[in-house]
């Protein structure tokens, strides 16, 4: 209760710092595409007006904002459906519909929580007529909590910031299975009078901590015994004879994972190129500035750290899962990285007036350093890379070949090639992409070497991984369909083989895997289907279900000339699989053949979204399927929670 009365006063305050919360937000119906402006009818200029876009880091698209409140988990959790959890919001997750990582060079190996964290990748880099804020909070069963904070505005229409900032709290219904995670990112956009001289800026700072609690120590059929309703009483295999103290910003718990991500990039740029003074008016000229040559300069700084504590260990546990000839002291593990690069890329601009169109060439150099309980390590790389980007300036064609090679340092011979071709068709046919990657790379450090107060192991037989992409993609919005195809092909995969030891996939296999969505809608009814399908060839060493689908049934009207609404149930499935297992200590998911996992039934939720100019809401009650069957589990002996109610807010405001 305290934490809402501080949301509700923070709320508050924002309103009276933004004296125009009464706007009208027209034509923010749709998704991705759609623009945040006030219908100003015949007027010829209203104050609330706002026009906001961003780009990503090293892409030439602007993307609009999302206001759409049909798909909860897109647009308010921000969070793929087709991801897993160890059973609580902002635990461990993994994708069903497999992606293997495929970045070439040096990499710690820790993204259990990249899903929910910013990066240098996902930074937005925004340009706003009107200084502009977003709030989010959510409030759910269990005392579960969510809040989001966004503020971005141009201080000239030369320089930007942006901020935000994300809190995700959820004590889960099991023991010692709660999380609180804080996230932050600052980004800045500057470019000089003349336009010659850009400069980028992206920050961010992840903090995620996760309550380990190893599963249930019990058969899963305690979980349709009445004596255990109460999902508190079920014993947990960490932590189960300590107490949890948990709060929205404070919470202490008897075994936990605590994994830092910070990153500093600053990238600037100077032009030679052609510029032109355009004649608007009588009192107005705006001078438009053409790149022909461009010198690029790109430093980053990026800190990753991971840390596993476990005050009073379970010796059983330990001992089976580990082999530990254990004590009963302290369990701890401790990892940081930090890797400093300086890049310097040359780009040619043939085309006057079409930055998508672009040739670079560059060169990086990189300092990694990581600290252990055990052991201190230093080395460094040296890469090259290129592009060749075209992207028409009708938004017909969109081409794009690129490579980077490490030909010295400690990952010398990693590399990725890749080549992208789209086109948009025509209204009917839509738009067809086609995709290669191939990348050859030394495996994560995570899988290489690990150091904990019981243990360190090593693996120095590990060859480098070498995994190909082929993907053909279609998009239509007229027919309301997408469909993926993927064909992977890998060799030397890396993965756990148990709690603490790595190994590699003994020969070549392959991975199919198809993903369809449509829109069905009939009057003010829809349908939105999600299916996927995926098969392994050969003695692949990972676990995927067969088939995942998605499925919501809506009802869409908007009422009262300003209220958009949207109610109906959604249900997710997939066939049962062996899904990977997860080793705490290690904070990784295992690979394993002895326990299949299956649907009880699907999940399901209810739910009713609206949105009133400015305000959308969020109420939905998810996980009713335990009502009537056994909860799902996400991986062996994680379950996922029992019913769940939430409610979410979303506000904008313009100053």
């Amino acid at each position: 209760m305290r934490s809402f009365i501080l949301i509700c006063c923070l709320l508050i305050g924002v309103q009276c710092a933004h004296a125009q919360i009464g706007q009208r937000f027209g034509n923010m119906g749709g998704g991705g595409g759609s623009t945040m402006q006030r219908d100003t009818g015949s007027h010829a200029h209203e104050p609330d007006t706002i026009t906001i876009s961003y780009r990503l880091l090293g892409e030439p698209t602007d993307y609009k904002l999302d206001s759409s409140v049909a798909d909860f988990t897109a647009s308010f959790l921000r969070i793929p459906a087709s991801y897993a959890f160890l059973g609580n919001n902002g635990s461990p997750a993994r994708n069903l519909l497999f992606t293997p990582f495929m970045k070439p060079g040096f990499d710690a190996g820790y993204h259990t929580f990249d899903v929910y964290g910013f990066n240098h990748q996902n930074a937005r880099i925004y340009t706003t007529t009107k200084p502009y804020s977003e709030l989010q909070y959510m409030i759910g069963s269990q005392q579960e909590q969510q809040i989001g904070v966004l503020h971005t505005q141009n201080r000239t229409d030369r320089f930007n910031f942006g901020f935000e900032y994300n809190k995700k709290y959820a004590p889960g219904f099991f023991r010692s299975q709660a999380t609180n995670h804080d996230i932050y990112r600052i980004t800045g956009r500057y470019n000089s009078r003349d336009k010659r001289y850009n400069a980028y800026l992206s920050y961010f700072f992840n903090k995620f901590i996760n309550g380990e609690n190893g599963g249930l120590r019990v058969a899963d059929s305690v979980l349709d015994n009445p004596d255990y309703s109460q999902r508190k009483t079920v014993d947990v295999n960490l932590g189960n004879y300590t107490a949890t103290t948990s709060g929205l910003f404070s919470t202490t718990m008897p075994v936990k994972n605590t994994n830092k991500q910070s990153g500093f990039m600053l990238v600037q740029q100077y032009d030679w190129g052609k510029g032109d003074t355009i004649h608007v008016n009588d009192t107005t000229d705006y001078y438009k500035f053409d790149p022909v040559f461009r010198v690029q300069y790109t430093f980053k700084m990026d800190n990753n750290g991971l840390e596993y504590l476990d005050g009073q260990p379970d010796t059983f546990y330990y001992a089976n899962k580990y082999r530990w000839a254990f004590s009963g002291d302290t369990v701890r593990a401790k990892h940081e990285w930090r890797n400093i690069s300086n890049d310097v890329s040359l780009i040619q601009f043939p085309i006057r007036g079409n930055q998508g169109h672009f040739l670079s060439a560059g060169a990086r150099f990189e300092s990694i350093r990581g600290t252990f309980l055990d052991a201190n390590i230093s080395f460094s790389n040296l890469a090259l890379h290129g592009e060749y980007r075209n992207k028409t300036r009708n938004q017909k064609w969109d081409l794009s070949a690129k490579g980077e090679f490490y030909f010295a340092g400690q990952n010398t011979g990693d590399y990725n090639v890749s080549g992208m071709l789209s086109r948009y068709l025509n209204e009917t046919l839509g738009n067809v992409h086609l995709f290669f990657s191939n990348t050859n790379r030394e495996a994560s450090y995570i899988y290489k070497y690990f150091s904990s107060s019981y243990d360190s192991w090593y693996n120095s037989t590990l060859g480098k991984e070498n995994i190909t992409q082929l993907q053909f993609a279609a998009n239509n919005k007229k027919l309301k369909y997408n469909l993926t195809v993927n064909y992977y092909l890998m060799e030397n995969y890396t993965y756990f083989q148990n709690y603490y030891t790595s190994a590699q996939a003994p020969a070549l296999f392959n991975l199919l895997q198809v993903i369809f969505s449509k829109h069905f809608r009939y009057r003010h009814y829809n349908w939105y289907a999600d299916f996927a399908f995926q098969q392994v060839h050969g003695d692949g060493r990972i676990n995927v279900p067969t088939i995942w689908t998605r499925h919501r049934l809506t009802y869409e009207n908007k009422i009262f000339n300003n209220l958009n609404l949207v109610a109906g149930i959604e249900g997710k499935y997939n066939t049962s699989y062996y899904a990977d297992d997860y080793s705490p200590v290690v904070g990784q998911f295992v690979y394993q053949t002895t326990q299949r996992v299956k649907y009880y039934a699907p999940d399901l939720a209810a739910f009713v979204h609206f949105r009133i100019k400015s305000l959308s809401a969020f109420i939905r009650g998810e996980n009713l399927n335990t009502f009537f069957a056994t909860n799902n589990f996400a991986g062996p002996a994680y379950p996922y929670n029992n019913f769940t109610f939430r409610l979410g807010l979303r506000w904008w405001f313009i100053n």
